[in-house]
């Protein structure tokens, strides 16, 4: 008989939803708050986790978190069940690891539909990992390169698919994946204390981004965001990290990836503080350029919001080197957007 936790502070609906699902021969255990839930997940370890958002002491996000962290139920399907039916609401809860989202008021069969299918996938990954341990290695063993790991991003992780805007993650949220882009364009930023986005990676198709610490559970440092409609594929950090304990040689090119990662970071900072306003400016658009030109002999179109927050050039002076480079035929302006017209000439500048 399958085990569910049901965390709900609502005592007639927890007791209601109980009784519903004993009907189907569940096991059912209960918590009235997230602090209780985890307690009972870390002791009962249930077969699925089903958890209200909106509760005292603890809420829903906070429960998958800190069950997150345990070895002994990070792996426990979950999932949130809540009157909040937001898109930013459904999308912090996805990025946070939870397996389903279902909204109040349900019926029946939407949650004992969610709850087989939860239990029905854990069930086949636990049997896929069963034959792979008994007819050949594990892939951990015959990745090598960056090319053999992004491969392996391919074939055995998770898609995920972003429209041009949406937000990836959150700064301070967990950093539960590493994302390898298939298709697309993400900006890496941060905001300062004035509200202002200050973007610090540009990041396109076959790069992988994400990645904060493999041996501590710390947050993401920065918030990321698709720039278009973008496709990406990612696996756990925990899996990443056996990954790498297993291979040193594969360790020693992510090492080496994330130095020319800080390199250009270097370049970029210290052009910002002693290259000319032109050349601030005209790298500045050939960098967005270099990650967004899908064919060469189209136009390319860049936010200037997105333009100025790398740029390290005051607005005033940013839109007046704007309006320069127009003139000389190097760009067009079409609304908020740019549109590159002469990558030649701004290459000239540098």
């Amino acid at each position: 008989m399958k085990k569910i936790l049901l965390i709900e502070d609502d005592t007639v609906l927890r007791e209601n939803t109980a009784e519903l699902l004993e009907l189907y021969t569940y096991e059912v255990i209960t918590a009235p708050n997230g602090i209780a839930g985890v307690n009972m997940a870390k002791s009962n370890l249930p077969d699925v986790i089903v958890c209200d958002i909106m509760m005292p002491k603890l809420d829903g996000y906070g429960v998958l978190q800190e069950l997150s962290k345990n070895e002994d139920t990070k792996h426990i399907p979950f999932i949130f069940l809540s009157a909040k039916t937001e898109r930013k609401d459904v999308r912090k809860g996805m990025n946070l690891g939870a397996d389903d989202y279902i909204t109040k008021p349900f019926n029946e069969d939407e949650l004992v539909s969610a709850i087989e299918s939860r239990l029905a996938k854990a069930a086949l990954i636990k049997d896929d990992l069963t034959k792979t341990k008994q007819s050949k290695p594990l892939p951990n063993d015959t990745l090598h390169t960056l090319n053999d790991l992004k491969n392996f991003f391919d074939d055995v992780g998770e898609t995920f698919l972003f429209s041009k805007g949406d937000v990836i993650y959150r700064e301070s949220e967990n950093s539960n994946y590493i994302y390898l882009i298939r298709e697309g364009v993400v900006k890496n930023y941060k905001i300062d204390e004035d509200g202002k986005e200050l973007i610090t990676a540009l990041y396109k198709e076959d790069d992988l981004f994400g990645y904060t610490s493999f041996t501590h559970n710390l947050p993401y440092q920065e918030s990321a965001t698709a720039m278009e409609d973008t496709e990406l594929v990612g696996i756990s950090k925990h899996e990443l990290k056996d990954i790498l304990d297993n291979n040193h040689r594969l360790a020693l090119e992510l090492i080496e990836l994330l130095t020319d990662n800080l390199s250009s970071i270097k370049s970029q900072l210290l052009q910002m503080a002693y290259s000319s306003v032109n050349k601030k400016t005209a790298a500045t658009i050939l960098r967005f350029a270099e990650k967004i030109n899908n064919k060469p002999e189209d136009p390319i179109k860049i936010s200037r919001n997105d333009l100025a927050s790398v740029a390290g050039v005051a607005p005033e002076t940013f839109i007046r080197t704007l309006s320069k480079f127009k003139k000389e035929g190097l760009i067009d302006v079409q609304g908020r957007n740019i549109v590159v017209l002469n990558i030649n000439k701004l290459q000239h500048i540098l």
